[in-house]
C-alpha cells in the first residue's frame, strides 16, 4: 500500500486542512496535561532532546506527533530539526512526517516556560518526489503480479474446460 498519494503538491494546495495548517497558527505542547506545569515543562524538553513531542494546532484541534529525524553518524538530533539556543526560553522545531498521504514539514517554535507557540507545515517537495517514485515501483510491481495471477487463472480455467469438455468421450471407451 503505498503511503502517498498521486499529485501531492495538488493536494496539498486544494485541500482544506492543508490550507489552514499551512498558515502560522497557534500550537500547544500537549504532552502529559494531567501532570503539574512543572513536571510538563521537563518532560517536554526531555521529549525533544530524545527526538519526539506531541503537539496540537489550536484553532483546527490537530494533533500531530513530531518525530525529529537523528544524524546517521552520531545519532544526534540537528539544530535545524530541535534549537533550544536560538531564542531564550524558546525552541525552535522542524519535522517531517507524511500526512493525509502527503509529504510535509512541521515548522515553528514554542516557549518552553508556557509550552505554546506558533508553528505551520509547508509541502516538502523533496521528499514527495522521493515518496512519489516509491509509490510508482510500488505499483508496477504490483500489477505485474496482478498479470501473473490473472494469467495462471486463465491458464487453470482453459485446463478445466478442456477436462470437462474430453470427459463426456473418455467414459464411453
Amino acid at each position: 500500500m503505498p503511503r502517498v498519494v498521486a499529485n501531492q503538491s495538488e493536494r496539498f494546495q486544494n485541500d482544506d486542512i492543508f490550507q489552514k495548517l499551512s498558515r502560522e497558527t497557534e500550537i500547544k505542547y500537549v504532552g502529559y496535561r494531567d501532570r503539574p506545569l512543572e513536571e510538563r515543562q521537563l518532560r517536554f524538553q526531555t521529549e525533544c532532546r530524545e527526538g519526539n513531542t506531541s503537539i496540537a494546532f489550536t484553532a483546527t484541534g490537530v494533533n500531530i506527533e513530531l518525530v525529529f529525524p537523528k544524524q546517521s553518524d552520531t545519532q544526534t538530533i540537528p539544530p535545524e530539526n530541535v534549537d533550544f539556543y536560538r531564542e531564550k526560553d524558546k525552541v525552535f522545531l522542524r519535522s517531517p512526517f507524511i500526512m493525509n498521504g502527503v509529504c510535509v514539514i512541521f515548522v515553528g517554535w514554542l516557549n518552553i516556560i508556557k509550552l505554546d507557540g506558533v508553528g505551520y507545515i509547508i509541502f516538502d517537495e523533496e521528499r514527495a518526489k522521493v515518496e512519489d517514485e516509491i509509490m510508482r515501483e510500488t505499483l508496477r510491481k504490483a500489477n505485474i503480479k496482478l498479470e501473473e495471477f490473472q494469467e495462471k487463472i486463465r491458464s487453470e480455467t482453459s485446463e478445466v474446460s478442456f477436462t470437462q469438455a474430453v470427459r463426456p468421450f473418455l467414459r464411453k471407451v
